[in-house]
Order: structure tokens, then C-alpha cells, then sequence
């Protein structure tokens, strides 16, 4: 396929989604200090889980950059423990808390400030943080036009030809940001849907591809 038939059938794809679903008004958060927990906390877990997470920081005033960094790591895990792995994660949101106190003063707005691929090195560098969640910190929180990957994104693609089991997070990555112009609304969209997707239709062991959305691209 030529590289403009695929930017091509990548746009038709979102537009047919975007029919599908409407928009979906990603990341469901208040502030940004809340999209990147929720980023931190839905490893490994649903986002009902982080829901509950992060209603309880919220309930005990947590949700602001001096009130995690003071916080006992113990009280912080017992407190999101329904996002699972709670004392693994209450670790990595104490590591990026003391991250973006000590390289930008605690500032969200500083940290986002500079240019969003040197951030993105920084980001790989906290203990806790991975490719898929240091791209939603920048897309979502950072409005940066970065494409996150996650398994729905790789599943769906493999299963209409583009990717095979061994491509990885990179490669991925690189052929969405290669085919689709760098637009943060239309990244943000893109990823919203594909997740639908993953969770409605293109399911891990018995996917319903005749009902699905997307089954008018299956060749």
C-alpha cells in the first residue's frame, strides 16, 4: 500500500469512529495533576479502579503536588488500593512527585513548558514510568502531539494486517506519527476510540468482528 493510501485509510478509520462513538472527551480528569496519576494508576487495572483511586485523594485533599510529596508512601498505597499493585504504584507516583518537584520546582506548567521530546527522555528515566504512560502524561496532560500505544492499539492493527507480534511499542508508534499529521485533538480522539474498540469488539479471545465498527476494513 502506498504511504498516502494509509494516511488515507488511517483518516477514514478515525472518521469512521468518530461517526461510531462521537466524541469521547479524553482523559475524564479535572486537572492535569489528575490525568497523570490516573496515567500511573490504570497500569495493570481497569479505569473504574482508578476512579475509586483517585475519588479517595480526592475526599482527603491529595490531589495537588505538596500534599502527595508529604504524604506517608504507606497512607498513599492504602488509599489506592483499588487500582491493584497499590504499594508498587504508590511508589511510582512518590517517584514522579519527587521527579517534578526537583527538576521543576513542582511546577506542571514548567514541566510541560519545553520541547515535549526532551521531556519525554526525562519521563522514561523515573522509576514506575513506561513508554505508554509517559506518552499519555504528554498527550493528555501536556497537550504534546505524541501517539500513545497500548495493547488495543497493537491488537486491532495486527489483526488487520499492519503489525505482527514482534513489532514493537516504538514501531507502532512510529507508523501512526509517520502516516497522521502531529494534531493533538486528533491523537487524542484517535487513541479514545481505538480503546473503545479494544474493549467492545476486538477482544483478546473471542473477538466480535462482524459487529464491529471497523469490520469494513478487514481485507
Amino acid at each position: 500500500m502506498k504511504e498516502q493510501d494509509i494516511s488515507d485509510r488511517l483518516r477514514s478509520i478515525h472518521r469512521k469512529l468518530l461517526q461510531f462513538y462521537g466524541p469521547l472527551h479524553w482523559w475524564p480528569a479535572e486537572t492535569k495533576l489528575e490525568i497523570i496519576i490516573g496515567a500511573i494508576l490504570t497500569q495493570n487495572t481497569n479505569w473504574q479502579n482508578v476512579v475509586k483511586a483517585i475519588e479517595n485523594l480526592k475526599r482527603e485533599g491529595l490531589l495537588n503536588v505538596s500534599a502527595l510529596f508529604h504524604i506517608k508512601e504507606e497512607c498513599l498505597a492504602e488509599l489506592i488500593r483499588s487500582s491493584g499493585y497499590y504499594n508498587l504504584k504508590a511508589r511510582r507516583l512518590k517517584n514522579f512527585i519527587r521527579f517534578l518537584r526537583s527538576q521543576y520546582g513542582g511546577s506542571l506548567k514548567e514541566l510541560f513548558s519545553g520541547d515535549w521530546r526532551a521531556l519525554r527522555k526525562e519521563l522514561l528515566k523515573v522509576n514506575g514510568i513506561g513508554p505508554e504512560t509517559a506518552d499519555s502524561i504528554l498527550l493528555y496532560a501536556g497537550e504534546k502531539p505524541v501517539f500513545v500505544v497500548d495493547a488495543y492499539t497493537c491488537r486491532i492493527f495486527q489483526r488487520h494486517g499492519y503489525f505482527t507480534g514482534k513489532d514493537g511499542y516504538d514501531r507502532v508508534q512510529h507508523f501512526f506519527m509517520t502516516y497522521l499529521p502531529p494534531q493533538v485533538s486528533l491523537y487524542n480522539e484517535f487513541h479514545a476510540q481505538l480503546v473503545m474498540v479494544g474493549k467492545d469488539y476486538c477482544l483478546k479471545n473471542n473477538p466480535r468482528c462482524s459487529e464491529c465498527p471497523l469490520s469494513v476494513f478487514l481485507e
